[in-house]
């Protein structure tokens, strides 16, 4: 029986993997805008900034002496921010 001495991203933790999103997604995001402001019209700039929009949205919560409602929540995904997402992966595997 051979056991593989490989070790790749599933040895980390899930919260691991949470932490690499979500500054993956915060690096995309900057990139998104910074994309969106500065960079000049034209084909290139609608490619790399337009995005999907998921949402869900505004949740009501009633706990008698409390209540309070939470959104609308979206989600700007683009393809910077997925590109955000693949470079964080990449930095956080070479490192870890």
């Amino acid at each position: 029986m051979v056991i593989s001495s490989r070790q790749g991203s599933s040895r980390h933790r899930p919260g691991f993997h949470i932490i690499v999103l979500t500054i993956g997604f915060i690096v995309g995001g900057f990139m998104t805008q910074f994309s969106r402001r500065f960079l000049p019209a034209g084909a290139v700039k609608e490619f790399l900034t337009t995005g999907v929009t998921p949402s869900f949205g505004p949740v009501s919560v009633d706990l008698v002496i409390l209540k309070f409602a939470l959104g609308p929540v979206a989600l700007d995904v683009s393809l910077l921010s997925l590109a955000g997402v693949l470079v964080a992966y990449l930095i956080a595997r070479s490192l870890f």
